[in-house]
C-alpha cells in the first residue's frame, strides 16, 4: 500500500470517528442534564393508577428507563434494585422503572418477579423522549438503559446513561450516599 493510501484510510477513519463522537454527544445533548429542574410527567403504574413525579418532592428518586419487561438485562436490574430497596429506603429514596411496555405487561412483570416498586408505563413514548431515553431496537421504539438520581426538590443531581445492570442499583446507591454525605 502507498503512503497515500494509507494517509486517505486514516483520514476517512478519523472521520468516520469524529462524526460518531459527535453524533454520539448530539444524542447526549437530549438528556436533562445535572442541576436542571427534572421535567414533570404522570403516567400510571402498573396497578393502572396516575403517578406524578411531583407525588415524591420531599424524596430523593431514582429514575430508572430500561428497554423491556421480563428481558435478562431489564430483569436483572429489576431484581437488583428490588434487592436494595431497603437501603433505598433508609435514605429516604423511591425508584421509579420506566419502560414503554403497557399496564398489563408491567403487573406481569412484577407479580412474576416479586417486584413491589413502581413501574411506569409510557406507551406514548412521551416521557422516554422528553429524558433524552428514547432509542429503537430491531425497529420497536424502546427506553434506554438511562438512569437519573433527582434530589428532594426536584432537581436532577446525577445522570447515568447506557448503565451495566448487573452492578447498576450499587452503583445508585453510592452515589446517593456520597452526597448525602457531604451535606
Amino acid at each position: 500500500m502507498s503512503k497515500i493510501s494509507i494517509v486517505l484510510i486514516a483520514a476517512v477513519v478519523i472521520g468516520a470517528a469524529l462524526f460518531a463522537v459527535r453524533g454520539f454527544a448530539a444524542d447526549e445533548s437530549a438528556l436533562p442534564q445535572v442541576g436542571q429542574q427534572a421535567p414533570n410527567f404522570t403516567l400510571n403504574s402498573q396497578e393502572g393508577k396516575p403517578v406524578s413525579l411531583d407525588n415524591f418532592r420531599g424524596k430523593w428518586v431514582v429514575l430508572y428507563f430500561y428497554p423491556k419487561d421480563m428481558t435478562t438485562g431489564c430483569t436483572i436490574e429489576a431484581h437488583n434494585f428490588q434487592h436494595d430497596q431497603d437501603k433505598f429506603q433508609k435514605v429516604n429514596a423511591v425508584i421509579l422503572g420506566v419502560s414503554v411496555d403497557s399496564v398489563d405487561s408491567h403487573k406481569q412483570f412484577c407479580a412474576k418477579d416479586g417486584l413491589n416498586f413502581t413501574l411506569l408505563s409510557d406507551e406514548e413514548k412521551k416521557v422516554v423522549a422528553q429524558y433524552g431515553s428514547l432509542g429503537s431496537y430491531a425497529g420497536f421504539k424502546i427506553a434506554n438503559r438511562n438512569t437519573f438520581l433527582i434530589d428532594p426538590q426536584g432537581k436532577i443531581v446525577k445522570v447515568w446513561t447506557k448503565v451495566d445492570p448487573s452492578h447498576h442499583s450499587e452503583e445508585v446507591l453510592t452515589a446517593l450516599n456520597q452526597i448525602e454525605a457531604q451535606h
